[in-house]
């Protein structure tokens, strides 16, 4: 819109250089011009001087016909000789008036975080799935979603049952599994901004599949050990150093920028779905099958859904940018492009906050279900899909919003961080179930929000290595935050853990804020201070 104003204005102006003449050789007025006073002396020079011009023509015909020619006066030489070059130089002035404008409204966006506005589109809380190449991808990442959530349940049982029940050994499978992002995740982020992102997930969704087709056939076979599944926790976290951040940048070219929002939140969706269907199918199915091979069996099919999406999309259809050639200091650059953009860094350090209390926060349902109310095995089994239910519930809300915004993201995530601390003073155990739907509505509000607001600030070219930096602070916040709270409610009970967790997310958020703010001062008065050294050379 401001384009189009800008224009209009441009364009409005010419017309009224060119027909500034009339009749009787005065300028007339205009209404709502939105020109400011000080430049109307211009303006009036402008307009004068083309209108005067006619009536010069039209004496000096009349002399020529009558034999009677006669040299023009001073004044009437000088208005026909300056007409047209003031006429052109109210034009160009105009003209700068209005770059100038733009200009400024640009970088104010930038410096408030409002920049990279994506226009508004209509069609529903499933619009994205009108795009052929997207209605592939989110249909394979359906199924390999719950295959994924079935893998991990079957995975944790698996070990418990090597090791005769062994907490340490299922903690250090989880940890070996992460451990690769914490240490590789901006690798895979230059990955992905440096080759063709379909053909990168090609390749990692292919080993991810074998990976767990090698499990299914060590555990078919009697022949798994603890250390197999150790080796494949930590193989399968090496691809998904490359794969996250990939997967997350694909999105936006298949749907495009408008679209983009929408396409994430759908996505969330189905992760969370999957969250809900994917462990209670794997129960029931370990208990049918009489194991856990098959289900790594066929978490390894689900793979095939995945590779067939991606290899019937439409290339045409993509919006593919040009990938990024190997250079050196690439890392460094993309950390530097995130710290001076204020729209980038806020989402990314309000995640990183976030995420040292969200992972505990998941984790003391169990303490706080065991431990506080005294519910069983099933009720645990209730407020776990409570708090998936209302993550689901949170998505499919965010599919219906157009845009991200800087108060969405700050309002969701001081909610998550109010729910926390409500939760662990709930009285009651119904009371505490309700209360877990929110709170789960208001975790993915600000993942949904933090996740689009990143990729539609990010240029093309910066887009995975942005990605890797989000999907680090998103993944390495919980082997920070998760033993402290724990630690925390082993001394003072799991109440005391979920409460201080909440308040520390509150005062997570006034510290992303903080830290924007102080950044982004700081990045300003280097550009001016490197701005200004010439001239004191």
């Amino acid at each position: 819109m401001a384009d189009a104003a800008a224009e209009g204005a441009v364009t409005g102006g010419e017309n009224r250089a060119q027909a500034g003449g009339s009749d009787s050789g005065e300028a007339q007025p205009e209404l709502g011009d939105p020109e400011e006073p000080r430049a109307s002396a211009v303006r009036q020079d402008a307009e004068a001087a083309p209108a005067a011009a006619p009536e010069v023509a039209a004496e000096t015909t009349q002399e020529e016909a009558a034999g009677t020619v006669s040299r023009p006066s001073p004044r009437r030489r000088l208005v026909g000789v300056l007409a047209v070059p003031v006429r052109k130089l109210g034009t160009r002035a105009r003209r700068g008036r209005i770059a100038r404008a733009a200009a400024a409204s640009e970088v104010q966006a930038v410096e408030t975080g409002s920049a990279q506005e994506v226009p508004e589109t209509r069609g529903g809380m499933f619009r994205s799935l009108r795009v052929y190449n997207y209605r592939l991808f989110a249909m394979g990442g359906v199924v390999s979603n719950v295959g994924g959530w079935m893998q991990r349940t079957a995975q944790d049982w698996l070990v418990l049952d090597l090791t005769k029940g062994s907490a340490t050994a299922l903690g250090v499978t989880t940890a070996l599994q992460f451990l690769p992002q914490l240490l590789f995740g901006l690798w895979g982020g230059m990955i992905a901004d440096r080759y063709p992102k379909r053909p990168v997930l090609i390749a990692a969704q292919s080993i991810m599949g074998l990976l767990a087709l090698t499990l299914g056939v060590l555990t078919l076979t009697g022949n798994a050990q603890v250390w197999h599944v150790y080796v494949m926790a930590f193989a399968l976290g090496l691809v998904l150093c490359v794969e996250v951040p990939t997967r997350q940048s694909f999105v936006v070219e298949m749907v495009g920028r408008k679209d983009l929002p929408n396409a994430i939140a759908l996505n969330a969706s189905s992760f969370n779905l999957a969250r809900v269907v994917g462990p209670a199918l794997a129960g029931v199915l370990i208990y049918a099958l009489g194991g856990t091979g098959p289900i790594f069996v066929l978490n390894a099919l689900s793979f095939l859904a995945v590779l067939g999406g991606l290899a019937l999309m439409r290339t045409s259809e993509l919006t593919t940018p040009e990938p990024v050639a190997r250079a050196k200091g690439q890392l460094r650059e993309g950390l530097r492009y995130v710290m001076e953009r204020p729209d980038l860094l806020l989402p990314v350090l309000l995640v990183g906050f976030v995420s040292l209390c969200a992972q505990s926060f998941s984790m003391s349902i169990a303490l706080m279900a065991r431990e506080v109310f005294g519910a069983g095995a099933s009720s645990f089994g209730l407020a776990s899909s409570m708090f998936a239910v209302g993550a689901l519930v949170g998505a499919l809300m965010a599919a219906r919003r157009v845009r991200p915004s800087r108060k969405l993201l700050i309002g969701g995530a001081l909610s998550f961080g109010l729910f926390q601390v409500v939760t662990g003073l709930a009285p009651w155990y119904p009371l505490y179930l309700l209360l877990l739907v929110p709170a789960g509505v208001a975790l993915i509000s600000v993942n949904t929000t933090a996740n689009t607001s990143v990729q539609l600030a990010a240029s093309p070219e910066m887009r995975g290595r942005v990605m890797g930096i989000y999907v680090l602070v998103f993944t390495g916040g919980a082997p920070i935050g998760a033993p402290v709270l724990g630690w925390i409610a082993e001394l003072g009970g799991p109440r005391t853990g979920v409460a201080v967790g909440g308040v520390l997310t509150m005062l997570g958020v006034g510290a992303a804020i903080m830290l924007t703010k102080a950044i982004g001062r700081r990045s300003r008065a280097v550009v001016r201070g490197g701005a200004a050294a010439p001239a004191g050379v």
